[in-house]
C-alpha cells in the first residue's frame, strides 16, 4: 500500500484512493472505547433503575406494561462513568444473594426497539468477591458499554 504525500490517505498504485473497508483496518485490535471521567460534585446522576433476579435476568414480557414492571427493583442514583464493580457493590448492600461467596452478577440493558418491543441485552458479568484468576467486566463504565437514557422524551447516548 502507498500513502499519499500530502496525508491524503492510502492511494493504489494508479492514483486512485482505496475505499474504506466495512470492516475495518486489517489484523488492528479497535481500543475499547473510554468513559469520559465525570466530575459527580458538579453532574447531576441520573436514575438508573436495576432489577434484580435470582438465577438468571427477566424476560423481555417482564417489561411489556409500562408500570407493571417486576417489583424487585433498586433504585440508583449513578453517573455515565460508574463501573459494574461499582454498580456490584451497590446491589450487594440491598441483594443478600448478590453477597454469596460464589455469586455471579450478570448485568443487562432492558430498551425499547424502533418496533416498541422491548429487549434485554447482556452486557457483562461481575463475580461477587472478584480475584485475580477469574476476570470479570468490573471495570466496565456505563459510558462504554452505549448506555442511554431518558430525560422525559429525550433519549440521551454517550
Amino acid at each position: 500500500m502507498i500513502m499519499a504525500a500530502r496525508g491524503e490517505g492510502p492511494r493504489r498504485g494508479g492514483g486512485r484512493p482505496i475505499p474504506p473497508s466495512a470492516r475495518g483496518p486489517p489484523f488492528h485490535n479497535k481500543p475499547a472505547p473510554r468513559s469520559q471521567p465525570v466530575d459527580r460534585e458538579k453532574t447531576c446522576p441520573l436514575l438508573l433503575r436495576v432489577f434484580t433476579k435470582v438465577g438468571g435476568h427477566h424476560s423481555q414480557a417482564d417489561f411489556a406494561v409500562r408500570g407493571k414492571e417486576p417489583k424487585d427493583e433498586v433504585q440508583i442514583y449513578t453517573w455515565m462513568d460508574a463501573t459494574l464493580r461499582e454498580l456490584t457493590d451497590l446491589v450487594k448492600e440491598v441483594a443478600p444473594e448478590a453477597r454469596r461467596r460464589d455469586a455471579l452478577l450478570s448485568f443487562a440493558f432492558v430498551y425499547p426497539t424502533k418496533t416498541g418491543q422491548f429487549t434485554v441485552k447482556e452486557v457483562g458479568k461481575t463475580l461477587s468477591y472478584p480475584n485475580a484468576r477469574r476476570p470479570d467486566d468490573g471495570s466496565k463504565a456505563l459510558g462504554t458499554l452505549s448506555f442511554e437514557f431518558s430525560y422525559g422524551d429525550t433519549p440521551y447516548r454517550v
